[in-house]
């Protein structure tokens, strides 16, 4: 599940990815310490603009370097070029409302740890990631409204226990150990995976059932303590 077990360079290509302007690029993303270096070549100058916003809002980006990126112009129309690049300056500006919230929510001492990405849509934005509880949950949401942001789309938003510190965790290549878990009445190996990964798929229990040799994932018994792989 999003954001964990990706790393920075991938979460900056998933932002990048969200627009159509930039997409099929093959743009090279490299990534130090926070510090991302993007090399390759992008069809106008406004490009540049969109990809600097972009890059800028994803959480743990300390720096962009462009320089490695060049101006390659592409023979189109000019009421083509005209077109695309307004385009680019509508998407631009909403990128800069996405940065504005994600500045917002970093600066709230509740939420300033948890693994959240802010992305444009339309006037609003959608926020993604994961937060702790749903007190941070209905704080994040409040916040980008706070912010400038006329819709909110949460759906993507997870709770997850320990969301922070998992993050943290991972971001600094910290091993992290498998957890147990002891069933109680009425779990679910899906809500069991819900509990733990944010997140109640197929591919999630099974990772469950797997670990602990369940052969069918809709027979576990109370009492019965499992191994959670992380």
């Amino acid at each position: 599940m999003w954001p964990f077990g990706k790393s920075l360079s991938a979460r900056v290509q998933d932002a990048i990815n969200q627009w159509p302007p930039l997409q099929g690029l093959g743009l090279n993303i490299q990534e130090q310490g926070g510090n991302v270096r993007i090399a390759g070549a992008v069809p106008r100058q406004p490009h540049l603009s969109l990809l600097q916003a972009t890059v800028e809002g994803v959480k743990g980006v300390k720096s962009v370097d462009l320089s490695g990126v060049i101006v390659a112009q592409q023979e189109v129309s000019e009421a083509a070029i005209a077109a695309e690049e307004e385009a680019i300056r509508k998407a631009t500006e909403a990128s800069k409302l996405a940065k504005k919230v994600l500045a917002t929510l970093e600066a709230n001492g509740e939420l300033k740890d948890d693994p959240i990405a802010v992305l444009q849509k339309g006037t609003g934005v959608v926020l993604k990631g994961a937060v702790d509880s749903q007190h941070e949950y209905n704080l994040a949401v409040q916040l980008a409204k706070q912010a400038g942001a006329t819709e909110v789309d949460a759906s993507e938003l997870q709770i997850v226990e320990g969301a922070k510190s998992r993050f943290a965790a991972e971001q600094g290549g910290v091993n992290i150990p498998d957890e147990w878990y002891t069933v109680q009445p009425g779990d679910t190996l899906s809500g069991i995976a819900l509990k733990f990964y944010g997140d109640a798929s197929r591919d999630s229990y099974m990772k469950i059932a797997k670990a602990n040799n369940i052969a069918n994932p809709d027979l576990i018994r109370v009492g019965q303590k499992l191994q959670i792989p992380r």
